[in-house]
């Protein structure tokens, strides 16, 4: 329901402050017709100056042919011209501060007339925090079992395996093969993939290639029509057919060395098995320990956000929709996949994205609330310290970091993410975790 709070007047301006919900605000303007028509003049004077008109020379038109001609645009730009004045003379006088620039409605504009719109806009809501201190969480229990630690221990080994060359027969099932793998590409372009690995009888291939790999011999060349299914996870394959010719170079065969003491000392930095297994079983344990903390934290917030009843503003929700969008088409570019080709409904992806949007957006309102009645704040050594660890993982210089990172307005953005890391790190320090 709107709600009109108060009704101000300067000369020649009358403003009225509306609250149409907890967040979304409006300021009903009227401006006096004195003030519309010297804008108009002053802007059909800018057209004299610059208008070309057959049959007058350049800066001496008549303003009756100037606004007779483009009386339409003089208007726009005249609206244009109040509007940025007074609504953000208003904003700061009334101290509000729009999520978002405020949407102009309603705008009528004449010639010796009143001009009047409405500039609609959203603000933080006022929040009542639930009680955050002591909040309660499940969370699975920080361990790494025996059989993790042999599960790592097998992917260094299979890291560790050499590739011996096989002769005298052809190509069998649990073989590698290397192949020179030549297709066309979706938009019809010819490629050729040298010194391809592929294990034959793999479940990460397409069956027909499995099929066609097997009895091939080192020189030899087959041709093979692949039809991908809709629900292959490639979305560069996905319904696709495509056409390979594979030339088998060589074939080898792989060995996966033993899981023992020398094998631990051939890694370089151990003295045993056992020492190369309570290494693994530490950072596996540091890895679960992170993972605990981080589920702690989502729970907490998903407490907090359970429990908070408040309008969330539609400028916060949208940002966060067009985060997870736009991180999902980077994802695909980054994996080779042209986003606009990968067969993604953007708009309904970007939709489906709300509900999560708005649980984010209750949540930065939630953490940012209480870190102010807290005083979190990022300190500078702590921004200092997370420029150092990004400019050694870039190897650069933390100056240069920095400076680029004020040129392209990362330093707000890290300092509030240390802000909120800071929030969640109390909010986790007076909970009640409960580890299953």
């Amino acid at each position: 329901m709107e709600r009109s709070l108060a009704r101000m007047e300067t000369p020649h301006v009358k403003v009225e402050y509306i609250e149409e919900t907890t967040v979304r605000k409006a300021l009903a303007f009227e401006i006096e017709p004195e003030v519309v028509d010297k804008e108009i003049a002053d802007r059909a004077k800018e057209y004299a100056r610059k208008a070309k008109i057959p049959g007058f020379r350049p800066g001496k038109i008549p303003s009756e042919v100037i606004r007779k001609r483009f009386l339409g645009q003089i208007l726009e730009d005249a609206a244009e011209a109040i509007v940025n004045r007074v609504v953000w003379e208003e904003l700061e006088g009334r101290g509000l501060r729009p999520l978002a620039n405020p949407k102009v409605t309603e705008l009528k504009i004449d010639e010796k007339q009143p001009m009047t719109f409405r500039a609609v806009f959203e603000t933080l809501p006022f929040v009542e925090v639930p009680q955050y201190k002591g909040l309660a969480a499940k969370v699975k229990r920080p361990e790494v079992a025996e059989e993790e630690v042999d599960k790592d221990l097998d992917r260094l080994r299979e890291e560790a395996a050499r590739y011996d060359p096989v002769e005298g027969r052809p190509a069998a099932e649990g073989d590698f093969l290397v192949l020179d793998v030549a297709y066309r590409t979706a938009g019809g372009e010819a490629k050729t993939d040298h010194n391809v690995l592929v294990e034959v009888g793999s479940a990460d291939n397409h069956p027909d290639l499995n099929a066609a790999l097997v009895g091939l011999e080192p020189g030899g060349t087959r041709e093979v029509k692949l039809v991908y299914e809709e629900s292959h996870p490639s979305p560069r394959l996905a319904g696709q057919t495509v056409e390979y010719t594979v030339t088998l170079k060589a074939i080898k065969t792989k060995v996966v060395p033993a899981a023992d003491d020398e094998f631990a000392k051939d890694l370089g930095e151990f003295d045993s098995l056992g020492d190369l297994r309570s290494r693994i079983r530490e950072r596996l344990q540091a890895a679960e320990e992170k993972r605990a903390d981080r589920d702690a934290k989502e729970a907490l917030v998903q407490a907090l956000v359970d429990q908070a009843s408040f309008e969330v503003p539609d400028a916060l929700v949208e940002r966060h929709m067009n985060a997870r969008t736009e991180g999902l088409a980077r994802e695909l570019a980054m994996g080779g996949v042209d986003p606009s080709k990968a067969g993604v409904d953007w708009k309904q992806f970007r939709e489906s994205q709300r509900e999560g949007a708005v649980k984010a957006a209750k949540a930065d309102i939630l953490l940012d609330e209480i870190a102010r009645r807290e005083n979190v704040e990022a300190l500078p050594a702590e921004v200092d310290a997370e420029i150092a660890r990004y400019a050694e993982r870039l190897q650069r210089p933390a100056e240069q970091v920095r400076a680029q990172m004020e040129k392209e307005g990362g330093l707000s953005s890290l300092r509030a993410r240390i802000r909120e890391d800071k929030t969640l790190d109390l909010l986790k320090a007076d909970a009640r975790l409960d580890f299953e």
